[in-house]
């Protein structure tokens, strides 16, 4: 697994520079002005394709769908999201984010981005978790030039751009971030563990630790789902190709990469912090510590420094597992069950994440927010 820590998804980075010029009339992304990382690079990318090679060669790779790619099955993962929606959304906060913390090489990358301090934290979740609904949201959206595709390519335009500005800072001055020990920001087995913390993850930790199981069809739908998402974001795609592989690479990232260091738990504990009191579960910080000691394990918790919650959070926890669980079981073995729960949920997520006092208020084009400088490493405590 080593050499995947030093490849990284070449065709989006070298479009960086092309699509700073374009936007600042040939100044270069390091030069440009502020307001210019809060570009549509998307949008950018869109209208300008043909004027630039590197351009060209992204739009076309973007653009072009896999032979493997089974409509139906796409279809059917997305619905897989929402069937199982609340215990997906704990799972994906507690068990693939926040465990994710104790990855010490990826937490390296996210420390100097800023995007993970107490006070933004939740903002950078209902992003992600935007991006999450919209490549969800219906086959038109994840196929090209739909949103969920769009968001996509936007998403990789930023971890291009975060990866490109940390290398410019680290060749300038070497002590700020160290490539040899922890591999290119953002590189091809961080992209990796990212697609896994989504889909293996979720099916074979975070959903049954909570006591629910997938099926076999339910677990490769929803692993094909992000196999494709895997194409559009520039991430290798073959450790995807089945179920049995997806759990493979997944098991073999959290032998070889958990690794926690002080920064890993500065992080988790601000995920604690910035989502604590705060809709749609309105937890308490013992609540939240609960939900995370209970999908990522005692050892791991402790190595991050989460709280150990009293009696009254242990028993909040656990109504809230069998809740879920029951209403899920129930509402997959009855069709006209299934598909109003599906539909209440996606247009019940949606809803939520677009309120304008506790959510976004409006969409994300995922611009560059937090930019990666010398002393952003000190800004999460």
């Amino acid at each position: 697994m080593q050499p995947l820590r030093h490849t990284m998804d070449n065709l989006a980075s070298d479009c960086i520079e092309p699509l700073a010029r374009l936007a600042s009339d040939g100044k270069t992304l390091e030069n440009s002005k502020p307001d210019l990382m809060k570009l549509d690079m998307y949008a950018l990318l869109r209208d300008n394709y043909e004027k630039h090679e590197a351009l060209t060669r992204l739009w076309e790779q973007t653009n072009t769908i896999p032979d493997w790619v089974d409509w139906a099955q796409i279809e059917r993962g997305q619905k897989v999201y929402y069937r199982y929606g609340h215990s997906m959304g704990i799972a994906l906060a507690f068990q693939s984010l926040l465990g994710g913390m104790g990855s010490g090489n990826i937490v390296e990358t996210l420390g100097r981005t800023g995007g993970f301090s107490a006070k933004v934290v939740r903002h950078r979740l209902l992003e992600t978790l935007q991006h999450t609904l919209q490549v969800t949201k219906s086959l038109e959206s994840i196929r090209p030039g739909g949103d969920g595709h769009a968001s996509t390519v936007r998403v990789r335009l930023l971890h291009a751009s975060v990866r490109n500005r940390i290398l410019q800072l680290a060749e300038k001055r070497p002590a700020y971030y160290d490539v040899a020990r922890h591999g290119i920001p953002i590189n091809d087995l961080d992209s990796i563990g990212t697609i896994c913390s989504f889909a293996p993850t979720v099916i074979y930790i975070g959903l049954p630790r909570q006591g629910i199981f997938m099926s076999d069809q339910e677990a490769a739908d929803y692993i094909a789902l992000w196999r494709l998402i895997a194409h559009y974001i520039g991430t290798p795609t073959e450790w995807f190709k089945t179920p049995s592989r997806a759990r493979t690479v997944m098991e073999s990232i959290m032998v070889a990469e958990i690794n926690p260091t002080r920064m890993s738990g500065v992080l988790a504990r601000n995920i604690i912090q910035g989502l604590k009191n705060t809709p749609p579960l309105y937890a308490s910080a013992g609540v939240l510590e609960g939900l995370t000691r209970s999908l990522i394990g005692n050892e791991l918790s402790n190595e991050l420094g989460i709280g150990n919650p009293d009696i009254f959070a242990w028993m909040f926890v656990g109504w809230v597992f069998i809740y879920a669980a029951t209403l899920a079981y129930i509402c997959r073995s009855v069709q006209a069950l299934d598909e109003k729960q599906v539909q209440y949920n996606k247009k019940k997520f949606w809803v939520l994440l677009m309120d304008a006092k506790t959510g976004l208020g409006k969409e994300t084009n995922f611009d560059f927010k937090y930019v990666p400088h010398d002393e952003k490493q000190n800004r999460n405590r």
